[in-house]
């Protein structure tokens, strides 16, 4: 099988189009708009998104590859036309490529790393248009690059229906919590039903040189993805240490809030760490367990009608800036009786415990397709 460089089967579309010359309604995509694996995740308009600076027209003939950052795999084949960020690049496959092919090709694991390796800029990598032209593609006749294709996007698909599933799944607890308890009023707050609320160390009370390979775990942001506490890197203090900041004492049952970058996550520290600390960006809230159940309080933090207007009206209608301590301690929330608390906790850990299933074969399915798209594009398939 030959192999070519891009640039001489497809051409990188990079004319600048002033979104003025083109119709409000016309969609516009940023990179916020596309999913690592291509999903497009909604949609502006230049009307919606007034649009000032000059942006890249796109066709449903194109492949779109996010340049800047190039690691987080970017790369979408919309079914419709529009205009998107500079930060995107529109790749037209020439006559003698297919399209789906070219879109799986450059997504596969191996070309990301690929595509990242080769940028410029420290704080914001890019990858250069004309380094992209030169990257190095195999060219079977068109007939096995659709062959290939179809293998690829009926793998894909059953993936996508297991994502559907985890989505659903999403939903179902935060609906059973609005049946049981949107309709009661929040007439208390956070402040009078917490025993404790603070954040972490700050300064050189806690630096990265104290970090060790084990004793008492330190908790951060990488803890609170997606609202599930997550390990993300493993950081531990020594015993000595400890001592020192024993007062910054987060466990079992307590509820962290992001208070710094991506704020307004939240979750609860699982059974399995006895003993942590938490760190300057998140504050760490320990119920009073005579009136409410931790994964209550966490459940009115994210879907609580009166909880999220109070945090709506105190930070300008977005979570996402402003978040202090003083909003978390004056949040209003509901407080139903305990037995019906435990029984909202009791259907959501039945879903969280179904959900957890779903998850592990999604990433089955993750694995797996990463191994059929190696194998495809070496020819084994």
């Amino acid at each position: 099988m030959k192999t070519v460089e891009l640039g001489s089967v497809a051409s990188i579309d990079r004319k600048g189009v002033d979104p003025s010359s083109v119709p409000p309604e016309t969609i516009y995509l940023g990179l916020e708009h596309i999913e690592r694996g291509g999903r497009i995740l909604g949609r502006n308009t230049v009307g919606g998104a007034d649009l000032a600076s000059t942006k890249f027209a796109f066709t449903e003939d194109h492949v779109l590859f996010g340049k800047l950052r190039p690691n987080l795999g970017k790369i979408s084949r919309p079914d419709f036309a529009g205009v998107c960020s500079t930060d995107i690049l529109p790749i037209r496959p020439g006559a003698d490529l297919d399209r789906n092919y070219l879109a799986h090709y450059l997504a596969q694991p191996s070309m990301v790393d690929f595509a990242a390796s080769r940028t410029s800029g420290a704080n914001l990598p890019r990858l250069s248009p004309t380094v992209l032209a030169t990257f190095p593609i195999p060219l079977p006749p068109l007939p096995e690059q659709r062959r290939i294709a179809a293998i690829l996007d009926h793998a894909d698909a059953l993936r996508a229906k297991r994502r559907q599933v985890l989505a659903h799944l999403d939903a179902l607890t935060r609906s059973i919590f609005l049946e049981m308890f949107a309709a009661i009023p929040a007439d208390s707050t956070v402040v009078e039903q917490a025993t404790l609320i603070r954040t972490g160390p700050f300064g050189s009370q806690l630096l990265h040189s104290e970090f060790v390979d084990a004793g008492i775990a330190v908790l951060g942001l990488d803890n609170v993805v997606s609202n599930e506490f997550r390990w993300g890197e493993r950081r531990f203090i020594t015993p000595t240490k400890y001592r020192e900041l024993g007062r910054y004492t987060v466990r079992p049952g307590d509820v962290l809030v992001s208070i710094m970058g991506t704020t307004g996550r939240c979750v609860v520290v699982p059974d399995d760490i006895p003993v942590a600390i938490n760190t300057k960006h998140i504050c760490a809230i320990t119920p009073d367990r005579a009136h409410l159940h931790p994964t209550f309080l966490r459940a009115a933090f994210l879907w609580h009608p009166d909880s999220r207007a109070h945090l709506r009206r105190q930070t300008k209608g977005s979570i996402m800036d402003g978040l202090n301590m003083g909003i978390i301690k004056a949040m209003p929330i509901p407080v139903p009786a305990l037995a019906d608390q435990d029984e909202f906790v009791h259907r959501a850990e039945r879903v969280s415990s179904y959900q957890a299933g779903v998850t592990r074969a999604a990433v089955s399915d993750d694995e797996l397709f990463t191994s059929l798209q190696s194998r495809t594009f070496r020819g084994e398939l």
